[in-house]
């Protein structure tokens, strides 16, 4: 059926209201971050900085530890992507193709565990990590990630295992491969965008978390970039609002490049050219 103008027109509209409403807030911070602080004083704002200054990055360097907290956030949030999919990738398929009742109250549990606020789990894992000498450290951090970024990642796995033909399997159960061969060999290439999908998930997650940093790093020199991004807000809860935009916007930077890399392995087809027709 052929969508009639208007309505294509109607959608059309929608859509790029959309993306105004997602846009604003991030071409706002990279305008604020180029502003002198004249122009964050005025009474009549604009959107391109009339005397555009990196003043704000280099008072953002030298007032806080950005290089070090951004270095932290890199390897909490690598640290949690990788082992996040290290462990989900045999789990999802064994959920995947099982259908028993295990199966069942297993993916039961991961739905439900995504309800679970931050407060309600993070008295046991400070508990954990505090009995396990792993408060403030990056890698006490790393398994807190893991353990918040899991369910859903087997929640996405699964999916993407369940998409997978069982035929390929089968031909190479005929064909001799065992469990951990047909996994390996045969389902683990063909899961390879699912897998991305899935790290980036767990990435953008532990890059952009703040609660659970908050808490369990104390010293400025563990501490993850969002939690040094507070630190531009003084003690009356007046912010530095160049340095601030400008920190925030490097902050970001990020996870903007790692999703552009891989976005065509996100959006491509996961089995393309896997089965002829």
């Amino acid at each position: 059926m052929r969508t009639s103008t208007p309505a294509r027109v109607g959608q059309y509209a929608a859509l790029l209201a959309y993306l105004v409403f997602l846009a604003f807030p991030f071409l706002w911070l990279i305008s604020t971050a180029f502003k002198p602080p004249q122009e964050l004083g005025s009474l009549h704002p604009t959107w391109i900085p009339e005397n555009p200054t990196l003043d704000n990055f280099r008072q953002a360097f030298d007032e806080q530890p950005l290089l070090r907290a951004a270095l932290n956030s890199l390897l909490a949030a690598l640290g949690a992507a990788v082992i996040a999919v290290l462990i989900a990738t045999p789990m999802a398929y064994v959920m995947a193709r099982h259908r028993g009742r295990l199966a069942r109250a297993a993916t039961g549990w991961v739905v439900i565990s995504q309800a679970f606020p931050f407060v309600l789990v993070i008295i046991p894992l400070f508990l954990v990590l505090k009995n396990l000498r792993l408060i403030n450290s990056v890698p006490g951090l790393v398994m807190v990630y893991v353990v918040w970024s899991l369910p859903f990642a087997l929640w996405m796995l699964a999916g993407y295992v369940r998409a997978v033909p069982a035929e390929l399997e089968e031909a190479a159960a005929v064909d001799g491969a065992g469990r951990l061969r047909t996994l390996v060999s045969v389902t683990a290439p063909l899961l390879a965008p699912g897998i991305v999908a899935t790290a980036l998930f767990a990435f953008i997650t532990a890059w952009n978390e703040f609660f659970f940093a908050l808490v369990l790093l104390k010293t400025p020199e563990k501490q993850t970039l969002p939690v040094i991004l507070t630190h531009f807000i003084g003690a009356e809860g007046v912010a530095d609002l160049g340095p601030l935009a400008a920190a925030a916007f490097l902050a970001t930077l990020p996870s903007l490049v790692v999703f552009a890399l891989i976005q065509r392995r996100i959006t491509g087809g996961m089995l393309a050219g896997a089965v002829k027709s």
